[in-house]
């Protein structure tokens, strides 16, 4: 996709060029990267936001539907939606707060943890087999000191 560079950014004044040019093509990048590792992963039965869900499940544990849609940025009513889908297909399941019976927990069942489990694996082998193959050992060095550099961009 050609970006017309001459093009006036507003969200780009005052700023070199390069950090311009560096974000669009960042950004890009990682929709493109996500989107493959979705691939690779199977993903296609499930959607963005029930990925997202199970796997925010998976890495912070049990956890009630409202603090999952406030985590997710969206309206509990979407995070219900999300969630029912994942019950029908056996990845989650609903319980009791052991300390407050008025809540019910979302946790993973044997299946949603196989499932995160497997597709953590399935893209694993994917990046380390792309990196071996695609990349000599200079590459792949040049790209760890990148990771380093965009390391800063995921602090607050």
């Amino acid at each position: 996709m050609a970006v017309d560079e001459t093009a006036p950014d507003p969200a780009s004044e005052g700023v070199p060029k390069s950090a311009a040019h560096a974000a669009r093509e960042l950004s890009v990048l990682i929709v493109r990267l996500l989107r493959r590792l979705r691939e690779v992963a199977g993903d296609d039965t499930l959607s963005p936001s029930q990925v997202s869900a199970l796997t925010l499940i998976g890495k912070h544990g049990a956890a009630t539907a409202s603090a999952l849609a406030s985590a997710e940025g969206v309206r509990p009513q979407s995070m219900a939606t999300t969630l029912a889908a994942l019950r029908q297909q056996g990845l989650i399941e609903r319980g009791p707060d052991p300390s407050d019976g008025r809540r019910r927990l979302v946790t993973l069942t044997d299946a949603g943890r196989a499932r995160i489990a497997g597709d953590r694996r399935a893209r694993q082998e994917w990046l380390v087999h792309a990196l071996d193959e695609r990349y000599d050992e200079d590459e792949r060095q040049a790209l760890l000191h990148a990771l380093r550099l965009l390391e800063r961009l995921a602090q607050p």
